[in-house]
């Protein structure tokens, strides 16, 4: 158990190491003089605000020595206008280390999130599908939030009270002698000791304490959520008891946490009072012998009040800064994924041309060992529709993912007038295919948002254009807002065919040379259907289709219609032709025009 841990830890601090030199590289960026010129004026501001704050206590000092002369009668104005001067000097130096350095620390946390971003729309869609959306935007925003606090606490507070103490340390050396300079810095590693120790020990009571709220807080939403299914089965007291031992984790957890808290208060505060008392007993006594002076004994008291200060948060930050870490190296790991899909070396654009498609026996799976496609071979010619149809788990809807190239053929070449896809860019192949998907999502934005993304650069009138086509323009401008009507989240403001309609206006403005039709019409009624299926065949006059089919009844027009059955072509030739053969898809359409008889008659 111990070497399990062990090497978990070993981990987890190589991890950690790898995160903060990647930050470094942010910190110091290549061709930005600027930013390296902010860098190095802030770690200036930094030094002088510290040898600043040592030269205070001097100052107070020698007030005190000055006000102590039994025959005083003079104000010592000087050195009080120096002290305060000394004080808004020091002040002055943190604030502009700050405002120097705000560039650098937001350029690095604008830097690292785009990066993140740019490198998961990198990804494959294997990886997508098997992450939570949500998850990955969760990982993003602490990172992002790790990287600031990291970046304030660790550059500009743990650091500097380290230096500082180390430069006290050696002021005290040579100001009074070893003893005082070696009490000194006993007690403020033992007091960084012990806020260490117990922090790490008191970290379990704080993640169950966590651990114990997300729990209540589930419990609560998951049974209000279900309201109605508690009250039909009158299960309130069970409801109560579920959510009350989930607040009796959390109240327990808490209590430990809390008195685990108040011992770490005595304890540094113990250190420090007896660290304070050994070196105010040392300074009183040199006092009473004559060797040190009444301003020496407020100097030396002064000096451990001004160390221990900064470190009075020294738990809270030590514990942030762990999580902070942690929170980093989730988002720096995810730049360490590499993407299933790759561009060779060598990848040319594709060469665009009549749009001649070509699947030469390819085969596939999205788990090892249980093949999708087997085997595939068809060709669709430039200019030409051809459908695919079969029933659900057939392998219809992979064809058109291989030829995104989402996925890449485990066997097999896909190529595209003449090119395999594999060494064809993936920005020049994926501009040159449009596709209507049967899963419609839109952005949580406007219908014109929407409709625009097919062709960013759009002109109003491209937009009417092509939202007329797709049958969507009337509906559209009944809307109160009219294209600038929020579609909402994933478009669920709108309809199973009005998001289709969105699409294909969408896919129109693109104007790919070749179409890809996923069942494109599926959430549509006949009436609408029809309308629609006279504008995608205007739309894909010239231009290569696909068509992914189920109602067989939009496809008989195809130049050649493939029948997919358990990966495999079983069928291929034109409606009639296919008919006559009264096989699969002979079968299927009898079995579809016997649902709409009945379905007319009912």
């Amino acid at each position: 158990m111990k070497n399990t841990e062990t090497k978990k830890t070993q981990r987890s601090q190589t991890h950690h190491r790898q995160t903060i030199k990647s930050l470094a590289t942010h910190l110091w960026p290549e061709h930005r003089m600027d930013l390296k010129v902010r860098v190095v004026l802030a770690v200036a501001s930094l030094a002088l605000a510290k040898v600043v704050n040592i030269f205070v206590p001097f100052l107070y000092k020698r007030s005190v020595d000055a006000l102590s002369i039994t025959d005083a009668v003079v104000l010592p104005l000087g050195l009080v206008i120096a002290y305060g001067g000394a004080r808004v000097l020091h002040q002055f130096f943190n604030e502009f280390r700050d405002f120097i350095f705000a560039k650098v620390g937001q350029h690095a946390q604008r830097t690292i999130a785009l990066n993140t971003f740019k490198h998961l729309h990198a990804l494959s869609l294997r990886f997508h599908l098997d992450r939570q959306t949500g998850g990955l935007s969760r990982v993003i925003a602490r990172g992002t939030a790790g990287v600031q606090f990291v970046l304030s606490f660790v550059l500009f507070n743990i650091i500097p009270t380290l230096v500082e103490i180390l430069m006290v340390t050696i002021v005290l050396l040579i100001h009074f002698n070893a003893l005082f300079a070696f009490v000194t810095f006993i007690t403020i590693i033992s007091y960084i000791a012990f806020t260490l120790l117990i922090t790490e020990w008191r970290m379990k009571f704080r993640q169950n304490m966590n651990e114990a709220d997300s729990e209540a807080n589930s419990k609560a939403i998951d049974s209000l959520l279900n309201y109605e299914t508690v009250k039909y089965f009158g299960n309130e007291n069970h409801e109560y008891h579920r959510f009350d031992q989930a607040l009796a984790g959390y109240e327990a957890s808490a209590i430990k946490s809390q008195t685990s808290l108040s011992a770490l208060n005595i304890g540094q505060g113990s250190i420090i009072a007896i660290g304070l008392a050994i070196v105010m007993a040392m300074a009183g006594a040199g006092v009473i012998s004559g060797k040190l002076t009444l301003g020496d004994f407020i100097l030396v008291n002064t000096f451990l009040i001004q160390l221990y200060l900064p470190l009075n948060f020294l738990g809270y930050v030590y514990r942030e800064i762990k999580r902070s870490l942690i929170d980093m190296d989730k988002m720096f790991g995810l730049l360490d994924v590499e993407s299933e899909i790759k561009e060779s070396a060598n990848a040319l654009p594709l060469v665009i041309g009549k749009g001649d498609i070509e699947f030469n026996h390819v085969s596939f799976g999205y788990i090892h060992g249980r093949e999708v496609l087997k085997d595939i071979s068809f060709r669709v010619p430039a200019g030409k529709t051809v459908a695919i149809v079969g029933p659900s788990g057939s392998g219809k809807s992979t064809i058109s993912k291989l030829l995104y190239r989402f996925y890449d053929a485990e066997s097999g070449a896909v190529r595209i007038n003449g090119q395999d896809i594999r060494d064809i860019t993936l920005a020049s192949l994926r501009a040159e295919i449009g596709i209507v998907p049967q899963d419609t999502v839109l952005f949580n934005d406007t219908i014109e948002y929407n409709i625009r993304y097919g062709f960013t650069e759009a002109t109003r009138d491209d937009i009417l254009r092509a939202a007329n086509l797709a049958k969507i323009d009337e509906l559209v401008q009944s809307l109160p807002q009219g294209y600038q009507t929020e579609v909402g989240e994933r478009g669920l403001k709108l309809s199973g065919g009005e998001k289709q309609r969105v699409a294909i206006a969408r896919m129109t403005l693109k104007d790919p040379g070749i179409l890809l039709f996923d069942e494109a019409t599926s959430a549509l009624d006949s009436h609408t259907e029809k309308e629609i299926q006279a504008s995608l065949r205007q739309v894909a006059q010239g231009k290569t289709s696909i068509i992914i089919a189920h109602r067989l009844s939009t496809i008989v027009d195809a130049d050649q219609i493939l029948v997919l059955e358990e990966g495999k072509i079983v069928e291929s030739g034109r409606h009639a032709e296919l008919l006559s053969l009264s096989g699969v898809y002979a079968a299927l359409w009898r079995k579809q025009q016997e649902g709409a008889e009945t379905l007319a008659t009912a």
